[in-house]
Protein backbone atom coordinates (compact mmCIF):
# COMPACT_ATOMS: atom_id res chain seq x y z
CA UNK A 1 0.00 0.00 0.00
CA UNK A 2 2.78 2.12 0.79
CA UNK A 3 4.21 2.07 -2.93
CA UNK A 4 1.52 3.33 -4.24
CA UNK A 5 1.33 6.95 -3.65
CA UNK A 6 5.43 7.11 -3.91
CA UNK A 7 4.79 5.91 -7.80
CA UNK A 8 2.00 8.38 -8.22
CA UNK A 9 3.89 11.40 -6.93
CA UNK A 10 7.24 10.62 -8.72
CA UNK A 11 4.78 10.75 -12.01
CA UNK A 12 3.27 13.99 -11.06
CA UNK A 13 6.78 15.26 -10.69
CA UNK A 14 7.82 13.98 -14.11
CA UNK A 15 4.76 15.51 -15.52
CA UNK A 16 5.32 18.92 -14.35
CA UNK A 17 8.78 19.17 -14.69
CA UNK A 18 8.10 18.27 -18.50
CA UNK A 19 5.63 21.02 -18.51
CA UNK A 20 7.87 23.17 -17.26
CA UNK A 21 10.91 22.76 -19.27
CA UNK A 22 8.55 22.13 -22.61
CA UNK A 23 7.78 26.09 -22.06
CA UNK A 24 10.67 27.22 -21.24
CA UNK A 25 12.74 25.19 -23.61
CA UNK A 26 9.90 26.53 -26.68
CA UNK A 27 10.12 30.02 -25.44
CA UNK A 28 13.92 30.69 -25.00
CA UNK A 29 14.44 29.90 -28.77
CA UNK A 30 11.97 32.53 -29.87
CA UNK A 31 14.45 35.28 -30.08
CA UNK A 32 16.12 33.18 -32.90
CA UNK A 33 12.80 32.62 -34.98
CA UNK A 34 12.03 36.21 -34.95
CA UNK A 35 15.23 37.45 -35.20
CA UNK A 36 15.73 38.61 -39.17
CA UNK A 37 11.62 39.96 -38.50
CA UNK A 38 12.54 42.28 -35.79
CA UNK A 39 15.89 43.58 -37.31
CA UNK A 40 14.48 44.15 -40.52
CA UNK A 41 11.08 45.63 -39.24
CA UNK A 42 13.35 48.18 -37.26
CA UNK A 43 16.13 48.46 -39.50
CA UNK A 44 18.51 47.51 -36.40
CA UNK A 45 21.85 45.18 -36.80
CA UNK A 46 22.36 42.00 -35.44
CA UNK A 47 24.31 42.58 -32.54
CA UNK A 48 21.76 44.86 -31.35
CA UNK A 49 19.57 41.85 -30.67
CA UNK A 50 22.93 39.57 -30.15
CA UNK A 51 23.40 42.02 -26.60
CA UNK A 52 20.25 40.93 -25.56
CA UNK A 53 20.82 37.78 -25.96
CA UNK A 54 24.07 37.58 -24.35
CA UNK A 55 22.59 39.65 -21.50
CA UNK A 56 19.97 36.83 -21.17
CA UNK A 57 22.50 33.91 -21.12
CA UNK A 58 24.15 36.00 -18.17
CA UNK A 59 20.97 36.75 -16.12
CA UNK A 60 19.50 33.55 -16.57
CA UNK A 61 22.77 32.13 -15.74
CA UNK A 62 22.95 33.36 -12.44
CA UNK A 63 19.54 32.81 -10.94
CA UNK A 64 19.99 28.84 -12.12
CA UNK A 65 22.88 29.04 -9.59
CA UNK A 66 20.51 30.61 -7.22
CA UNK A 67 17.38 28.55 -7.92
CA UNK A 68 19.88 25.63 -7.36
CA UNK A 69 20.67 26.91 -3.74
CA UNK A 70 16.80 27.30 -3.26
CA UNK A 71 16.31 23.75 -4.41
CA UNK A 72 19.01 22.16 -2.25
CA UNK A 73 17.49 23.68 0.88
CA UNK A 74 13.65 23.76 -0.05
CA UNK A 75 10.43 22.22 -2.29
CA UNK A 76 10.62 23.62 -6.00
CA UNK A 77 6.96 24.31 -6.26
CA UNK A 78 6.88 27.75 -5.67
CA UNK A 79 10.35 28.50 -6.80
CA UNK A 80 9.26 26.97 -10.65
CA UNK A 81 6.23 28.84 -10.10
CA UNK A 82 7.24 32.24 -9.31
CA UNK A 83 9.31 31.66 -12.26
CA UNK A 84 6.77 31.03 -14.47
CA UNK A 85 5.13 34.15 -13.54
CA UNK A 86 8.08 36.02 -13.98
CA UNK A 87 9.19 34.85 -17.37
CA UNK A 88 5.59 35.27 -19.08
CA UNK A 89 5.16 38.78 -18.34
CA UNK A 90 8.78 39.41 -19.27
CA UNK A 91 8.55 37.29 -22.60
CA UNK A 92 4.55 38.54 -23.17
CA UNK A 93 5.83 42.56 -23.06
CA UNK A 94 8.05 41.74 -25.77
CA UNK A 95 5.18 42.17 -28.44
CA UNK A 96 5.58 45.41 -27.45
CA UNK A 97 9.07 46.12 -28.25
CA UNK A 98 10.13 49.23 -29.98
CA UNK A 99 13.73 49.87 -28.85
CA UNK A 100 16.84 47.63 -28.33
CA UNK A 101 16.87 48.74 -24.72
CA UNK A 102 13.30 47.26 -24.63
CA UNK A 103 14.85 44.05 -25.97
CA UNK A 104 17.38 44.54 -23.26
CA UNK A 105 15.19 45.16 -20.49
CA UNK A 106 12.31 42.76 -21.08
CA UNK A 107 14.39 39.58 -22.67
CA UNK A 108 17.75 40.00 -21.00
CA UNK A 109 16.84 40.95 -17.60
CA UNK A 110 12.95 40.03 -16.60
CA UNK A 111 12.45 36.81 -18.66
CA UNK A 112 15.77 35.73 -18.43
CA UNK A 113 15.08 36.11 -14.40
CA UNK A 114 11.84 33.75 -14.61
CA UNK A 115 13.25 31.79 -17.50
CA UNK A 116 16.47 30.95 -14.49
CA UNK A 117 14.57 30.54 -11.70
CA UNK A 118 11.86 28.27 -13.87
CA UNK A 119 14.90 26.21 -15.35
CA UNK A 120 16.69 22.68 -15.73
CA UNK A 121 18.11 22.81 -12.14
CA UNK A 122 15.24 22.82 -10.02
CA UNK A 123 13.39 20.43 -12.17
CA UNK A 124 16.61 18.10 -12.42
CA UNK A 125 16.71 18.18 -7.97
CA UNK A 126 13.15 17.16 -8.05
CA UNK A 127 13.19 14.47 -10.09
CA UNK A 128 16.52 13.39 -8.92
CA UNK A 129 14.84 12.76 -5.21
CA UNK A 130 12.02 11.01 -6.70
CA UNK A 131 14.47 8.38 -8.77
CA UNK A 132 17.49 7.65 -7.40
CA UNK A 133 18.20 4.37 -9.05
CA UNK A 134 17.99 5.93 -12.35
CA UNK A 135 19.58 9.16 -12.46
CA UNK A 136 20.76 9.79 -16.25
CA UNK A 137 17.33 8.48 -17.53
CA UNK A 138 14.65 10.15 -15.57
CA UNK A 139 16.65 13.30 -16.08
CA UNK A 140 16.99 13.06 -19.49
CA UNK A 141 12.99 12.08 -19.99
CA UNK A 142 12.28 14.95 -17.82
CA UNK A 143 14.22 16.97 -19.84
CA UNK A 144 13.51 16.31 -23.30
CA UNK A 145 10.53 18.26 -22.23
CA UNK A 146 12.67 21.38 -24.02
CA UNK A 147 13.33 19.14 -26.99
CA UNK A 148 9.69 18.68 -27.32
CA UNK A 149 8.80 22.19 -26.73
CA UNK A 150 11.67 23.21 -29.46
CA UNK A 151 9.68 21.06 -31.71
CA UNK A 152 6.44 21.75 -30.99
CA UNK A 153 6.24 25.29 -30.02
CA UNK A 154 8.54 26.45 -32.33
CA UNK A 155 6.62 24.82 -35.27
CA UNK A 156 3.30 26.33 -33.85
CA UNK A 157 5.07 29.87 -33.88
CA UNK A 158 7.27 29.71 -37.19
CA UNK A 159 3.31 29.38 -38.76
CA UNK A 160 2.13 32.30 -35.95
CA UNK A 161 5.08 34.50 -37.46
CA UNK A 162 4.20 33.89 -41.24
CA UNK A 163 0.39 34.55 -40.54
CA UNK A 164 0.31 37.79 -37.94
CA UNK A 165 4.09 38.80 -37.63
CA UNK A 166 6.30 38.86 -34.64
CA UNK A 167 4.60 40.87 -32.29
CA UNK A 168 1.80 37.91 -31.83
CA UNK A 169 4.81 35.54 -31.30
CA UNK A 170 5.82 36.78 -27.91
CA UNK A 171 1.96 37.74 -27.02
CA UNK A 172 1.17 33.82 -27.24
CA UNK A 173 4.26 32.78 -25.20
CA UNK A 174 3.34 34.96 -22.65
CA UNK A 175 0.06 33.67 -22.41
CA UNK A 176 1.44 29.84 -22.31
CA UNK A 177 3.76 30.42 -19.70
CA UNK A 178 0.27 30.54 -17.04
CA UNK A 179 -0.88 27.28 -18.09
CA UNK A 180 0.81 24.79 -15.94
CA UNK A 181 0.25 26.80 -12.47
CA UNK A 182 -2.62 25.32 -11.57
CA UNK A 183 -1.33 21.58 -11.91
CA UNK A 184 2.46 22.90 -10.30
CA UNK A 185 0.93 24.58 -7.74
CA UNK A 186 -1.92 22.38 -6.37
CA UNK A 187 -0.80 18.58 -7.37
CA UNK A 188 2.53 19.31 -6.01
CA UNK A 189 2.58 19.30 -1.82
CA UNK A 190 4.40 22.50 -0.79
CA UNK A 191 6.87 20.60 1.60
CA UNK A 192 8.18 17.02 1.70
CA UNK A 193 6.87 14.76 3.86
CA UNK A 194 9.13 14.77 7.23
CA UNK A 195 12.50 12.46 6.17
CA UNK A 196 11.04 11.82 2.77
CA UNK A 197 14.25 13.72 1.52
CA UNK A 198 16.17 11.89 3.74
CA UNK A 199 14.88 8.48 2.37
CA UNK A 200 15.75 9.19 -1.56
CA UNK A 201 18.61 11.44 -1.02
CA UNK A 202 21.24 10.98 1.51
CA UNK A 203 23.52 14.22 1.94
CA UNK A 204 26.47 12.79 1.12
CA UNK A 205 29.58 14.44 -0.76
CA UNK A 206 32.34 17.03 -0.87
CA UNK A 207 31.61 20.61 0.20
CA UNK A 208 31.78 23.10 -2.50
CA UNK A 209 35.16 24.37 -0.95
CA UNK A 210 36.35 20.87 -2.05
CA UNK A 211 34.90 20.45 -4.77
CA UNK A 212 36.30 23.64 -6.45
CA UNK A 213 40.04 22.42 -5.75
CA UNK A 214 38.99 19.26 -7.53
CA UNK A 215 40.71 18.60 -11.50
CA UNK A 216 37.13 17.24 -12.63
CA UNK A 217 34.94 20.21 -11.22
CA UNK A 218 37.62 22.55 -13.83
CA UNK A 219 37.33 20.01 -16.43
CA UNK A 220 33.59 19.96 -16.04
CA UNK A 221 33.14 23.67 -16.22
CA UNK A 222 35.16 23.63 -19.38
CA UNK A 223 33.52 21.06 -21.05
CA UNK A 224 30.59 23.35 -20.21
CA UNK A 225 31.89 26.51 -21.19
CA UNK A 226 32.33 25.01 -24.74
CA UNK A 227 28.72 23.43 -24.69
CA UNK A 228 27.17 26.62 -24.43
CA UNK A 229 29.28 28.60 -26.29
CA UNK A 230 28.38 26.15 -29.44
CA UNK A 231 24.72 25.71 -28.36
CA UNK A 232 24.04 29.42 -28.05
CA UNK A 233 25.87 30.55 -31.55
CA UNK A 234 23.92 27.87 -33.31
CA UNK A 235 19.88 28.53 -31.62
CA UNK A 236 20.62 32.24 -32.06
CA UNK A 237 21.63 32.29 -35.74
CA UNK A 238 20.42 29.16 -37.30
CA UNK A 239 17.21 30.67 -38.66
CA UNK A 240 18.52 33.92 -40.15
CA UNK A 241 21.53 31.82 -41.67
CA UNK A 242 19.34 29.38 -43.34
CA UNK A 243 17.54 32.56 -44.75
CA UNK A 244 20.31 34.02 -46.21
CA UNK A 245 21.56 30.74 -47.69
CA UNK A 246 17.91 30.67 -49.82
CA UNK A 247 15.53 29.28 -47.52
CA UNK A 248 11.90 30.44 -47.29
CA UNK A 249 11.29 31.76 -44.09
CA UNK A 250 8.80 29.18 -42.78
CA UNK A 251 10.83 26.45 -43.74
CA UNK A 252 14.27 28.08 -41.70
CA UNK A 253 11.68 28.30 -38.65
CA UNK A 254 10.91 24.73 -38.61
CA UNK A 255 14.68 23.90 -39.02
CA UNK A 256 14.93 25.17 -35.73
CA UNK A 257 12.05 22.98 -34.66
CA UNK A 258 13.22 19.82 -35.99
CA UNK A 259 16.68 20.16 -34.27
CA UNK A 260 14.51 19.96 -31.05
CA UNK A 261 12.99 16.57 -32.34
CA UNK A 262 16.68 15.56 -33.32
CA UNK A 263 17.78 16.38 -29.76
CA UNK A 264 15.10 14.27 -28.05
CA UNK A 265 16.75 11.48 -29.82
CA UNK A 266 19.92 12.82 -28.52
CA UNK A 267 19.16 13.31 -25.33
CA UNK A 268 16.99 9.77 -24.20
CA UNK A 269 20.06 8.31 -25.72
CA UNK A 270 22.55 10.19 -23.76
CA UNK A 271 20.83 9.88 -20.45
CA UNK A 272 20.66 6.14 -20.91
CA UNK A 273 24.21 5.72 -22.11
CA UNK A 274 25.36 7.79 -19.03
CA UNK A 275 23.45 5.51 -16.70
CA UNK A 276 25.23 2.14 -17.91
CA UNK A 277 29.05 3.74 -18.55
CA UNK A 278 28.80 7.11 -17.19
CA UNK A 279 28.12 10.48 -18.45
CA UNK A 280 31.74 10.72 -19.77
CA UNK A 281 31.43 8.62 -23.44
CA UNK A 282 28.22 10.26 -24.63
CA UNK A 283 29.32 13.75 -23.88
CA UNK A 284 32.42 13.02 -25.82
CA UNK A 285 30.13 11.06 -28.59
CA UNK A 286 28.22 14.68 -29.08
CA UNK A 287 31.46 16.98 -29.71
CA UNK A 288 32.74 14.57 -31.99
CA UNK A 289 29.85 14.87 -34.42
CA UNK A 290 29.97 18.61 -33.93
CA UNK A 291 33.12 18.97 -35.45
CA UNK A 292 32.21 16.54 -38.72
CA UNK A 293 28.73 19.06 -38.95
CA UNK A 294 30.68 22.28 -38.43
CA UNK A 295 33.18 21.61 -40.94
CA UNK A 296 30.65 20.23 -43.16
CA UNK A 297 28.63 23.98 -43.24
CA UNK A 298 32.26 25.30 -43.80
CA UNK A 299 33.09 23.56 -47.37
CA UNK A 300 29.45 23.76 -48.36
CA UNK A 301 26.01 26.23 -47.72
CA UNK A 302 23.93 24.74 -49.50
CA UNK A 303 19.92 24.93 -48.56
CA UNK A 304 20.49 20.70 -48.58
CA UNK A 305 23.91 21.10 -46.41
CA UNK A 306 21.93 23.31 -44.04
CA UNK A 307 19.44 20.96 -43.49
CA UNK A 308 21.95 18.10 -42.72
CA UNK A 309 23.58 20.64 -40.39
CA UNK A 310 20.30 21.72 -37.83
CA UNK A 311 19.56 18.31 -37.53
CA UNK A 312 22.82 16.82 -37.09
CA UNK A 313 23.45 19.90 -34.28
CA UNK A 314 20.37 18.97 -33.25
CA UNK A 315 21.18 15.06 -32.21
CA UNK A 316 24.14 16.90 -30.13
CA UNK A 317 22.09 19.68 -28.52
CA UNK A 318 20.99 19.65 -25.00
CA UNK A 319 22.87 16.05 -24.93
CA UNK A 320 24.88 17.68 -21.79
CA UNK A 321 22.00 18.90 -19.84
CA UNK A 322 20.74 15.47 -18.26
CA UNK A 323 24.40 14.44 -17.88
CA UNK A 324 24.83 17.05 -15.82
CA UNK A 325 23.58 15.43 -12.59
CA UNK A 326 25.11 12.42 -13.09
CA UNK A 327 28.29 14.39 -13.80
CA UNK A 328 28.01 16.17 -10.42
CA UNK A 329 26.44 13.33 -8.30
CA UNK A 330 29.43 10.55 -9.46
CA UNK A 331 32.34 13.11 -8.82
CA UNK A 332 31.29 15.65 -6.09
CA UNK A 333 28.19 13.36 -4.42
CA UNK A 334 24.45 14.79 -3.73
CA UNK A 335 25.09 17.40 -0.90
CA UNK A 336 25.19 20.36 -2.98
CA UNK A 337 23.71 18.86 -5.81
CA UNK A 338 21.46 22.05 -6.91
CA UNK A 339 24.22 24.51 -6.23
CA UNK A 340 26.92 22.50 -8.17
CA UNK A 341 24.47 21.70 -11.30
CA UNK A 342 22.98 25.33 -11.12
CA UNK A 343 27.42 26.63 -10.97
CA UNK A 344 27.70 24.80 -13.97
CA UNK A 345 24.96 25.33 -15.64
CA UNK A 346 25.40 29.08 -15.24
CA UNK A 347 28.90 28.73 -16.86
CA UNK A 348 27.02 26.80 -19.86
CA UNK A 349 25.02 30.07 -20.20
CA UNK A 350 27.19 32.72 -19.91
CA UNK A 351 29.21 31.42 -22.44
CA UNK A 352 26.43 30.61 -24.81
CA UNK A 353 25.55 34.23 -24.54
CA UNK A 354 29.50 34.93 -25.84
CA UNK A 355 28.48 32.80 -28.33
CA UNK A 356 25.19 34.44 -29.79
CA UNK A 357 27.00 37.67 -29.37
CA UNK A 358 30.37 36.77 -31.35
CA UNK A 359 27.93 34.93 -34.10
CA UNK A 360 25.68 38.71 -34.62
CA UNK A 361 29.24 40.54 -34.18
CA UNK A 362 31.55 38.40 -37.01
CA UNK A 363 28.01 38.84 -39.59
CA UNK A 364 27.70 42.34 -38.79
CA UNK A 365 31.68 42.84 -39.09
CA UNK A 366 32.15 40.41 -42.40
CA UNK A 367 28.60 40.10 -43.74
CA UNK A 368 28.54 36.18 -42.82
CA UNK A 369 28.99 33.12 -40.78
CA UNK A 370 32.11 31.42 -41.77
CA UNK A 371 34.68 32.71 -39.11
CA UNK A 372 31.75 32.38 -36.32
CA UNK A 373 31.86 28.44 -37.62
CA UNK A 374 35.58 28.12 -37.72
CA UNK A 375 36.01 29.23 -34.05
CA UNK A 376 33.39 26.81 -33.31
CA UNK A 377 34.47 23.93 -34.61
CA UNK A 378 37.75 24.48 -32.70
CA UNK A 379 35.93 24.95 -29.59
CA UNK A 380 34.21 21.64 -30.02
CA UNK A 381 37.82 19.98 -30.69
CA UNK A 382 38.97 21.54 -27.31
CA UNK A 383 35.77 20.15 -25.57
CA UNK A 384 36.18 16.59 -26.93
CA UNK A 385 39.79 16.45 -25.62
CA UNK A 386 38.39 17.70 -22.61
CA UNK A 387 35.76 15.66 -22.06
CA UNK A 388 38.04 12.58 -22.92
CA UNK A 389 39.93 13.61 -19.81
CA UNK A 390 36.57 13.10 -17.58
CA UNK A 391 37.49 9.77 -16.46
CA UNK A 392 34.32 8.09 -14.26
CA UNK A 393 35.38 8.66 -10.59
CA UNK A 394 34.91 5.85 -8.22
CA UNK A 395 31.59 4.66 -7.26
CA UNK A 396 33.52 4.11 -3.50
CA UNK A 397 34.55 8.10 -3.14
CA UNK A 398 31.96 8.75 -0.66
CA UNK A 399 30.70 7.86 2.75
CA UNK A 400 27.27 7.78 3.12
CA UNK A 401 25.47 8.78 6.72
CA UNK A 402 24.26 6.13 9.13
Amino acid sequence: MSRKPLLSSAVIVLVVGFLVLFIGGGARFAIGLTLKSVVEDFGWGRTQLGVAVALFQFVSAICMYIAGTMADRTSPRLVLGGGLVIAGIGIGLMSLMAAPWHALLLYGVVFAIGNGIASLIPVSVMVTRSFPQRIGLANAVVMSGMSVGQLVMIAALAAVLVAIGWRSVFAWLGIVHLLPLPLLLFAIPAKEKAGARHAVQPLHGLAVRETVRTRQFWLLLGVYALCGFDDFFVTTHLVAFAQDRGLDPFIAGNLLALMGLAALLGVIAAGAWSDRSGPAWPAAASFAARIAVFALVLVDQSPTSVTIFALMFGVTFMVTAPLTVPFVAESFGMRNLGGLTGLITMVHHICGGIGAYLGAAVFDATGGYDRAFAVMMASSIVALALALCLNRPPRLRFVKPA
